[in-house]
């Protein structure tokens, strides 16, 4: 009997670790399609990001209808870009919890901590709707959803460029890149708990990362190419031994691309 407990035990981590990973990848994966597709919206993706910067197309009415399709086309891109790199979290989360409740189901606080992680996205793409509405209503935003001044560019890039530099998102990336220490620092019981450890790992990640995302109005928010990048950008931050490093050099290489643009306009 003393040697069944423990393969019982592995065998539930390895079932969970599956499960875990097959819904992440299937949300993911939906959230990617649905983006590319267009969001709702009548052009794809692809096509959006095929056309030239300076292409004139007609102005999108902000009706309510249009505003939550908007958000809508915000939250799923963030869950498609962010969730990935949440990964790790989820995964060792999933494990803690099988180890205290070998015969409860692990995936469901799972599911819970995932969905307290994307509402702190939510409020970010609810916010970030609401930029997308004033730059647009002054004219500061194009019908391709790219800036239409040089100075509103390049104060993007610079503001994500000294951001990168800041000390609170250095304090913000350490807890994203080491999930044990932020669960063993903010660990709660119950499913209330595992929502509440949600909430603050999403906003230790939107700290991280919202600067970042913001330079998706000067690159184009329906562009593919800066989705991705920004994208692969974050898992290799986040993920890769050197990344701290890695921000710092990207915060300089975006405030000399924001002076660059100064200067070349």
């Amino acid at each position: 009997m003393t040697d069944a407990a423990p393969s019982l035990l592995e065998a539930a981590l390895r079932r969970d670790r599956a499960i875990v990973l097959i819904a992440l990848i299937a949300i993911v994966f939906l959230s990617w399609l649905w983006v590319t597709l267009g969001a709702g919206m009548e052009m794809s993706a692809v096509e959006m990001t095929r056309m030239p910067r300076d292409m004139a197309m007609t102005r999108a009415v902000w009706t309510p209808a249009y505003a939550a399709m908007m958000l809508a086309m915000w939250w799923v891109m963030m869950i498609a870009m962010m969730l990935p790199s949440a990964t790790p979290s989820l995964l060792i989360f999933a494990r803690i919890n099988r180890r205290e409740r070998l015969s409860h189901r692990p995936w469901v606080p799972t599911g819970v901590f995932a969905a307290g992680y994307l509402a702190m996205w939510g409020s970010f793409s609810l916010l970030a709707t609401l930029v997308q509405w004033g730059l647009e209503a002054d004219g500061l935003l194009s019908s391709m959803m790219v800036t239409t001044t040089a100075w509103l560019g390049s104060t993007i890039l610079i503001s994500a460029g000294l951001w990168q530099l800041a000390p609170i998102k250095h304090a913000c990336l350490q807890q994203c890149r080491s999930p044990v220490t932020f669960l063993a620092n903010h660990w709660r019981p119950g499913n209330l708990g595992a929502f509440r450890m949600g909430l603050a790992h999403g906003a230790y990640c939107l700290g991280c990362c919202w600067f970042l995302m913001g330079l998706l109005f000067f690159g184009g928010v329906m562009n593919l190419w800066w989705i991705g990048g920004l994208a692969t950008y974050v898992l290799m931050e986040k993920l890769l031994p050197m990344g701290h490093w890695l921000s710092y050099a990207t915060g300089l290489g975006l405030i000399g691309f924001g002076v660059w643009l100064v200067l070349a306009a």
